[in-house]
């Protein structure tokens, strides 16, 4: 194995189910809670909310399995790109939240942002190998 080669080593596996795993959660409790969801997205003006929480939640699901396993991993970090990209701005958008929910919108906001950097590493990762 070279060092550019590392897609097996503890960390490089660790770092994918630690990945993975958090974002299968995120997917599975959207879809399992899909009328909240849906509303949540309408009262933010997405258009077709309740075909695109299902899509978008489906993307984020097989991005995250694929991650897991490894499996076509440069489109798995692409979908889960896609999923952050679309969201983020729209669901956590902070500078049109009120007062009361500013900071929470802005944790959001924040967190998805850092999990779009990881996506787009994963994606970097997947090219070298």
């Amino acid at each position: 194995m070279t060092d550019s080669d590392d897609t097996g080593s503890v960390p490089s596996r660790l770092s994918r189910l630690l990945f993975a795993s958090g974002l299968t959660i995120l997917a599975v409790r959207n879809l399992t809670n899909l009328d909240g969801r849906i509303a949540y997205a309408d009262a933010k003006g997405v258009p077709a909310a309740d075909k695109l929480v299902p899509a978008a939640s489906a993307l984020l699901l097989g991005g995250s399995a694929s991650i897991g396993f490894w499996k076509l991993p440069r489109l798995a970090a692409s979908s889960i790109a896609a999923f952050f990209v679309g969201v983020t701005p729209l669901m956590h958008d902070f500078w049109n939240a009120d007062e009361e929910s500013r900071g929470e919108e802005l944790t959001s906001f924040l967190q998805n942002l850092t999990l779009l950097g990881a996506a787009v590493a994963f994606y970097e990762h997947a090219t070298e190998n």
